[in-house]
């Protein structure tokens, strides 16, 4: 029973931490990667599907993203739906490859992306905050209905804590890496 609840807590507190780590990859820096392009959706015949499973996407350079679509037919709406994302990326075709180059940012710029990035992971510590208080909820129910003696419930409730401080510092880990990474020149 107890197994279960610090199982389940740690679990679901790793997705959290994951879906942070998602969150952050969406946070446009100055430095190109594709992963900045996963959330895109490009109309394929009638259906919504993320531009990387039309196309090939790559690192042109540091500073260029380079997406080739395999239909040729498909490279307009592929433009069309890179510009027309909230990312603010401006893409252009060159031949059958759309370059898609990232903008400098400005200081005031890289400042309002490490407000988003705090706020972004103080809504992944109160996730985490919540899981904790989910888990110790189910114990202080299995104490009063006799299914686990009451030094095991504090011990357990202990080792939810510490779990809850590790998942906290490992968020905080994440956002000190992308503000320093915001904040590169």
């Amino acid at each position: 029973m107890i197994a279960d609840v610090k199982k389940n807590a740690e679990h679901k507190m790793q997705k959290s931490l994951e879906a942070l780590k998602n969150d952050l990859l969406k946070v446009r820096t100055g430095r190109a990667h594709t992963g900045l392009l996963d959330h895109v959706q490009v109309d394929y015949y009638g259906s919504m599907v993320p531009v990387n499973q039309v196309a090939n996407i790559t690192l042109v350079d540091a500073r260029t993203i380079g997406v080739q679509p395999w239909e040729k037919n498909m490279l307009q709406k592929v433009e069309k739906a890179i510009r027309d994302s909230d990312l603010g990326l401006n893409p252009a075709s060159q031949g059958d490859l759309i370059r898609v180059p990232m903008p400098a940012l400005t200081e005031e710029r890289r400042k309002e992306m490490i407000k988003v990035v705090k706020h972004e992971g103080e809504g992944a510590k109160v996730a985490i905050r919540n899981l904790r208080r989910d888990a110790n909820t189910h114990l202080k129910d299995a104490l009063k209905k006799g299914e686990i003696p009451e030094d095991d419930e504090r011990k357990a409730q202990d080792d939810i804590q510490k779990l809850t401080d590790k998942f906290i510092v490992e968020v905080d880990k994440m956002l000190a890496t992308k503000e320093a990474e915001l904040m590169q020149v």
